[in-house]
């Protein structure tokens, strides 16, 4: 009679809790299983009990990660492991899970309990703020883009000319890309060139097209970039590096829409939109004579200027997030996060590549990575000895106040005698042997 009121007070207990709970014995068999559970995977506790776990629970990890069996096998917890799992209709519910072992009054293990909360809410939410910051491939709360992402439908809805300029890595062909998929031009093609990438002579060739025999080595026709984007759109990449000879034939395709390829004698008429980007300022350009003004008046129809990924860092925890979700995709794994060191990290280096070198670091920390967090010691050496320095002086500052303190006590003495350590010794009545070891010990100059 005892046992039955105790086992109807645990499972009163199990069902006053807001999150899915379960138990399994040592072969995996469920024993307990709360109405929070029933709730999240839409199994009664009837159909449960007795079941298999993965029977039941079906997460994406039950087969090879099983969090409850790892849990009895190394007497470790689990906590707060992102998993999916899929309910009784077949639908996926993302959860977050942890573990824990059971034992008997005499310590033994007999099974582990399970705890598991539903993100269905949560994931929502971060799809909406997703939403909410994001346009096409392009991820951005900060102002600036923000005030693009404002002005993009209208400009791609134009068949104005666009300048993109911005630091490399900066996202500029997500910019002109995007352009492309929100214009009527979306289903026709979009051709990239980076005129930076190519001597003059195959440039040409490679925008404009040639004729058999325009050359030694031209044995056929070859049509041109301009001419493979007909109806669609073509973004001209670097097109800072273009030279004198070349930014005239470019200049007369905008003005005209019409071209002669490479040895030919007849005009081309084309239907193409130009979008064109550099990292170079093309004002100044214009200035020293290297970049021809008229040109540069005709590209500059519709100007559009990224700011540096060190100007919108609270665009950075987006990106973060972005990224993880795309190499999680890539290669198969589970990160859900950085560390707050990570993050504290990110959030201070000036980001020299931009968004492109955020971009590397996080796949340089997939390829380190074997837990559900992205730590320090994963992201490149290179990048983040200064930091993790910092991070060992401010904690032996917090360990040792009154080292330090005392270390501050010597600089200061010393800098007001100028560096004499005889009258520095005698101001802080210790002999000039004390006070040198003590300069030493603390790295003092």
């Amino acid at each position: 009679m005892k046992t039955g009121r105790s086992t109807s007070f645990f499972n009163i207990i199990l069902d006053s809790i807001a999150d899915g709970v379960f138990t399994i014995n040592n072969q995996e068999e469920i024993t307990s299983f709360n109405r929070a559970a029933e709730e999240i995977t839409g199994f009664s506790r009837d159909e449960a009990i007795g079941q298999y776990c993965f029977n039941i629970f079906r997460a994406n990890i039950c087969q090879t990660e099983c969090a409850l069996r790892q849990t009895i096998k190394t007497g470790k917890p689990i906590i707060n492991k992102h998993v999916n799992i899929l309910d009784r209709e077949g639908k996926e519910v993302p959860v977050s899970i942890s573990t824990s072992l059971l034992r008997n009054e005499k310590g033994k293990v007999i099974g582990a309990v399970e705890t598991f909360r539903d993100l269905s809410v949560v994931e929502e939410l971060k799809k909406e703020i997703s939403r909410q910051y994001s346009l096409e491939d392009i991820i951005g709360k900060n102002y600036q883009i923000q005030s693009i992402f404002h002005i993009l439908p209208d400009i791609a809805e134009s068949d104005s000319t666009v300048l993109i300029q911005g630091p490399s890595g900066s996202g500029k062909e997500l910019f002109a890309r995007a352009i492309h998929n929100l214009s009527h031009r979306k289903d026709d093609p979009y051709i990239k060139v980076n005129c930076g990438a190519l001597p003059d002579t195959l440039l040409e060739s490679e925008l404009f097209g040639y004729m058999k025999g325009a050359f030694t080595d031209a044995k056929r026709d070859k049509p041109g970039r301009f001419a493979l984007a007909e109806r669609g759109t073509i973004f001209l990449d670097e097109i800072g590096d273009m030279s004198q000879a070349l930014q005239i034939k470019l200049l007369r395709f905008l003005q005209e829409k019409e071209y002669e390829p490479l040895g030919g004698i007849i005009t081309v008429k084309a239907n193409v939109r130009t979008i064109t980007a550099t990292n170079k300022n093309l004002s100044d350009l214009v200035k020293n004579g290297s970049f021809r003004e008229d040109l540069f008046y005709r590209l500059n129809v519709v100007n559009i200027e990224l700011p540096p990924l060190s100007k919108r860092r609270e665009d950075i925890p987006l990106l973060i997030e972005n990224f993880i979700g795309k190499f999680n995709l890539k290669k198969g794994k589970n990160i859900i996060g950085v560390s707050d060191t990570v993050m504290e990290f990110l959030m201070t280096y000036d980001f020299p590549g931009n968004v492109r070198e955020l971009e590397n670091i996080i796949e340089y920390a997939f390829v380190l990575c074997k837990d559900m967090i992205i730590k320090i010691k994963h992201l490149p050496r290179e990048l983040t000895h200064d930091f993790q320095d910092r991070e060992v002086t401010k904690r032996f500052t917090l360990a040792h106040p009154l080292k330090n303190a005392e270390a501050d006590l010597i600089q200061k003495t010393l800098k007001k005698h100028q560096g004499n350590r005889i009258e520095t010794a005698k101001e802080l009545k210790i002999n000039r042997s004390t006070l040198w070891r003590k300069i030493k010990k603390y790295d003092l100059q």
